[in-house]
């Protein structure tokens, strides 16, 4: 497939501080890749494994939109905004930081690992007033289709941020194949496997592998193992 740009699993960044194990698909940290530095908006993709009772201490970010997806047990979120939330599986956390923002992360419970997502996305719009939120979703909306669960429109399903962004989640049957058609002319997509094999075009993809596709209209999905699961990432291409 032409525009494209396959990122495997084995090839991303890693990070293991004892408490908390990371693999970066982006630069991020002490990892420094100058040909992965971001796709279009999608600044940092971590996939995070955070021990028992550890976490993030309290830091600081300014003008990113930071999304987290939690896949496996809780974790404890407290900002300067005087926010104090739980996110888990199935539910979805975005913070607009704007013109600065502090926040904690924190494992929640003390004898099971917790593992999210942390995404970062360039905002549109810089030094907005910092903002917090997030849902709980229906993962049973995911069966078999796509779920959007982050958009630009307040108004639209999930939650929004200061981007021209859509996310999507889906679970599929083995076998079962669907389209995506992207929602505005001149975005690219990132897809990032998170559970199974997947085939996208004529790409195969595994486990935690990414693809980042641009110049396209749609893609098409095919899914090849059951429960595989895939995230949906269509952003801007121009910073």
């Amino acid at each position: 497939m032409e525009n494209t740009i396959l990122h495997k699993a084995a090839t991303r960044g890693h990070a293991n501080h004892g408490w908390l194990d990371s693999h970066h698909t982006f630069s991020f940290a002490n990892y420094h890749n100058p040909d992965r530095m971001n796709f279009g908006v999608l600044r940092v993709l971590n996939d995070d494994r955070v021990d028992g009772g550890m976490g993030f201490g309290k830091h600081p970010h300014d003008n990113m939109e930071i999304i987290s997806i939690p896949l496996e047990g809780d974790l404890k979120h407290m900002d300067s905004m005087n926010n104090v939330a739980v996110i888990k599986k199935g539910d979805i956390q975005i913070m607009s930081a704007g013109t600065g923002i502090f926040h904690s992360e924190y494992n929640l419970n003390k004898d099971e690992p917790t593992k999210f997502l942390q995404i970062w996305v360039y905002p549109n719009k810089k030094n907005v007033t910092p903002r917090y939120d997030q849902i709980t979703l229906n993962e049973g909306e995911r069966h078999n289709a796509l779920q959007q669960v982050i958009s630009p429109n307040p108004d639209d399903a999930g939650v929004w941020i200061h981007q021209d962004a859509w996310f999507h989640l889906g679970t599929f049957d083995t076998g079962f194949t669907t389209t995506y058609n992207l929602k505005k002319p001149g975005n690219g997509i990132y897809a990032f496997i998170i559970k199974g094999d997947f085939t996208i075009g004529t790409v195969a993809l595994n486990e935690r592998d990414g693809l980042g596709i641009w110049d396209t209209d749609s893609i098409t999905i095919q899914a090849n193992s059951q429960d595989a699961e895939i995230l949906l990432m269509e952003v801007p291409m121009v910073l």
